[in-house]
């Protein structure tokens, strides 16, 4: 027997704490609002206005409140819209983004539709002057909203078993050019009149993918989630927050920016009151938004595990490219190429490319010496990358764009081994979905590299690195967002074969390549809307990708110059281990993994450029690839960039990078030194430029 209690005493307990951490939401407070038939509720951004409308006097009163989203602390003040000469009843009230204009539903028998009005002044309804009424006598609307931009409008249409319309808008809070889109009469099990008998209120989350009715019929608040952020094709019911206990007959809802306060009227005569909510989690009233089913959120995340491994390739692509060229030009003295004069905003770059390297890196070669292995050659390389991800059934597209500037020196030892530095400077800039979301990453990275000959065609490459990651993420649902700033390491590596086979000039040459590497993300926490913020664990991402390719390269021996130009060809295979993302809700604890974070596991990479070497001492290179991965992602990168050494006093360097072009000339004449640089960017809407003089001598 005693047994048996205790297995009833821990049911009962178990029963009780599983409801108790199902429950969200909990009621904070009510407040006398004056409208004796309250229906409309509404707020300005930062919830320091509360508007509310009703169907017994004729007016939109206007309140103040000290603190935001804080109905305890609202006052009435002494602005008011006075809508009787238009319709005495009024049964919702919604207001644009910005404040200027006013939306009021009309229940006058045969004369209700939505009833627009403009404020001269943002958020003050003293200043409404009546505009038209939209859709009157069409239905019997109760409610409307409006998705984030106000390109969407939902209509509540109380007609037979209830149906939530949608119309798009040609322009944002336009609604006198609604085009019907779809309509939704309910879940697939119930319709909206057998879940509130008599629907009154209307709203949305903030990002779109959970939906919300109220009615006096079952006196809940109904929640649903939408597959797809404002879709009504697929609405799935989550359940219902009983309201009855503050309120007798529900009318309007609300909620805070970011999700965290729930408002719900009470319509019932001379009950006057709304009544405030708190919410574990944004807009969780049921339940918490689950990231993993928001296709921007799972992008998010996407896309800072797919460039991490872009950053691979990105990072040894220039340092390849050298060993290419270094390779298709090992007859030449001077192995010099690609000069560009760094000029950076950030005093540690720009003391780093003017002290550190020329102390350890220069004295590089020049036709004034025949010793090939007494000093090193200068190098640089500017890269820009455009592309796209396009978006799959959990996860919305990505546009990327990718600048970056890579500095190296190298130098020929007497076994004919090329061994180099590689210092590279680069920004990804990647734009998420439709609402704003981002990530902006800063890298540095240092790669040390070796090119070693297997035989007079043979050659083996292979390098290592470090590179340190700063990004700052934005998680933008259209009216809140949240910010995150992370930091991150990443150890890479690649090893290739190469064996050339040559006639005429004409050189093919089959390689093999491996890259390989990690990078270790470390947790951060978003900061910004306090009831969709998250926080996330660390994350390691495991990179290690097969190619098989072929270059071919002919050398045209032409009058004082010399012309190579060449094409690259290069199937990957992905190999690398999933990785997964743990996160959780800074302000619930609500708790989500995201699995099987990869990258499409093939692709497939074309170059093709040319070498221009002139006996004058003008060199110039030129080359464009693409790559191309299953499921249609694709990077562009185009690189161009040249020097002129009309004798070893003096030079002339061209360089694109980004929209910027410079051009720089540098010249010495016994201890004179002079220096002119000129940049402009040719593609800014007002464009930059500027010129450069510094004379100086050396002693």
């Amino acid at each position: 027997m005693k047994l048996i209690n205790k297995i009833t005493f821990i049911i009962i307990f178990l029963f009780v704490n599983i409801n108790a951490f199902g429950e969200v939401s909990s009621f904070v407070d009510s407040k006398d609002i004056t409208q004796r038939i309250a229906h409309g509720i509404a707020f300005n951004a930062n919830g320091t206005k509360m508007f509310i409308s009703g169907s017994s006097q004729n007016k939109v009163y206007e309140f103040d409140l000290t603190v935001g989203f804080d109905v305890s602390t609202a006052t009435r003040n002494s602005n008011e819209c006075t809508h009787s000469d238009e319709d005495e009843d009024v049964i919702g009230l919604k207001l644009s983004s910005d404040g200027t204009k006013m939306f009021l539903i009309g229940s006058d028998s045969g004369a209700e539709g939505i009833e627009e009005y403009k404020l001269d002044t943002a958020y003050d309804v003293s200043s409404c002057d009546f505009v038209t009424t939209h859709f009157e006598g069409e239905m019997n609307i109760r409610d409307i909203a409006f998705n984030n931009s106000g390109t969407k409008l939902f209509i509540y249409d109380g007609t037979g078993n209830d149906f939530i319309k949608k119309y798009s808008l040609t322009s944002p809070f336009n609604i006198s050019n609604a085009t019907f889109e779809q309509q939704s009469t309910g879940t697939s099990s119930k319709t909206f009149s057998q879940l509130e008998g008599n629907p009154q209120g209307l709203a949305f989350s903030s990002d779109g993918s959970k939906m919300y009715i109220t009615g006096h019929g079952k006196d809940k608040v109904q929640e649903f989630n939408l597959s797809t952020p404002f879709d009504l094709s697929n609405i799935k019911k989550e359940g219902g927050y009983d309201v009855s206990g503050e309120a007798d007959q529900v009318s309007g809802i609300a909620f805070s920016s970011d999700g965290l306060k729930m408002f719900v009227l009470d319509f019932k005569t001379n009950n006057k009151t709304v009544s405030e909510y708190n919410l574990s989690c944004g807009f969780g009233v049921i339940n918490c938004i689950d990231p993993t089913a928001n296709k921007d959120d799972v992008a998010s995340i996407e896309t800072q595990s797919e460039s991490a491994k872009k950053l691979i390739q990105h990072t040894t692509y220039p340092v390849i490219n050298r060993m290419q060229w270094l390779r298709r030009n090992n007859s030449r003295r001077n192995l010099t190429n690609q000069n560009i004069k760094f000029q950076f905003n950030n005093e540690i770059l720009n003391s780093l490319s003017k002290t550190l390297l020329p102390v350890y890196l220069s004295n590089y070669n020049s036709s004034k010496t025949d010793n090939e292995n007494s000093s090193w050659s200068l190098w640089s390389e500017g890269t820009i990358s455009v592309g796209r991800i396009g978006d799959t059934s959990v996860s919305s597209s990505k546009k990327i764009n990718t600048s970056a500037i890579t500095i190296g020196a190298d130098k020929r030892g007497k076994d004919n081994i090329m061994r180099g530095i590689a210092l590279r400077f680069g920004s990804d800039d990647v734009d998420v979905g439709d609402l704003g979301s981002a990530l902006n990453m800063s890298t540095f990275g240092l790669t040390f590299y070796e090119t070693k000959p297997k035989g007079e065609e043979r050659f083996t490459d292979h390098l290592l690195g470090l590179s340190f990651i700063n990004s700052d993420l934005i998680n933008n649902s259209g009216s809140t967002s949240t910010n995150g700033e992370r930091s991150g390491e990443q150890m890479y590596g690649s090893f290739s074969l190469r064996d050339t086979l040559s006639k005429n000039n004409l050189n093919f040459t089959p390689k093999i390549k491996i890259d390989y590497g990690v990078t270790h993300f470390a947790e951060y926490t978003e900061t910004g809307a306090a009831g969709l913020n998250l926080k996330f664990k660390d994350q390691y991402i495991g990179n290690f990708i097969t190619s098989v390719g072929a270059n071919i390269d002919k050398k045209f021996d032409l009058k004082n110059k010399t012309f190579l130009p060449y094409f690259d060809f290069n199937y990957s295979a992905d190999m690398s281990p999933s990785t997964k993302q743990k996160f959780s809700y800074s302000s619930s604890g609500d708790k989500y993994t995201l699995d099987n974070i990869n990258n499409a596991t093939h692709s497939v990479h074309t170059g093709i450029g040319f070498d221009l070497n002139t006996d004058s001492g003008f060199n110039l290179m030129t080359k464009y690839t693409r790559d191309q991965t299953t499921g249609g992602s694709y990077n562009d990168n185009f690189v161009i960039a040249g020097d002129y050494r009309s004798s070893y006093n003096s030079s002339y360097t061209l360089s694109i990078h980004e929209t910027s072009t410079e051009i720089s000339y540098k010249s010495k004449r016994d201890n004179l030194n002079i220096d002119v640089t000129s940049n402009l960017d040719f593609f800014a809407e007002d464009p930059e430029y500027g010129i450069y003089l510094k004379v100086y001598t050396l002693k």
